[in-house]
């Protein structure tokens, strides 16, 4: 598969993931200097690993939001959370994730995801 079917792939799935207009917003943050980071993202992130078969995109949602919370990456942990309640998790599930985290992340971590997640869920 070309670049150009990784990119169209990629957008539609991050489009349906997040929305045309957060994407819209997301690829335009940092203007032109961004473009080219947008675009590996989009064809990589989006077109290539998220686009792979061996994981439903709720259970790679899942697995994106313990990391983001892991790393500190409270942007992207907000970001992910949107798209994993649109990829079919649950708030139950997206709990139990940050439980986990709790024990092998600390509680530190897991305090900031709890909030984040929490302020998410209750605009829905």
């Amino acid at each position: 598969m070309d670049t150009r079917e990784l990119k169209e792939r990629g957008l539609k799935l991050r489009t349906k993931m997040f929305g045309a207009k957060a994407v819209k917003e997301r690829m335009s943050a940092a203007g032109d200097f961004g473009a080219p980071l947008q675009d590996i993202i989009i064809a990589y992130a989006y077109g290539d690993i998220w686009s792979r078969p061996g994981l439903e995109p709720k259970t790679r949602s899942l697995v994106v939001l313990g990391m983001m919370a892991a790393i500190n990456r409270p942007a992207e942990f907000s970001v992910h959370v949107r798209g994993a309640l649109a990829n079919g998790a649950t708030p139950d599930e997206i709990r139990e994730v940050l439980l986990m985290l709790t024990m092998y992340c600390g509680i530190p971590a897991a305090n900031d995801a709890h909030r984040i997640a929490a302020e998410i869920i209750a605009q829905r």
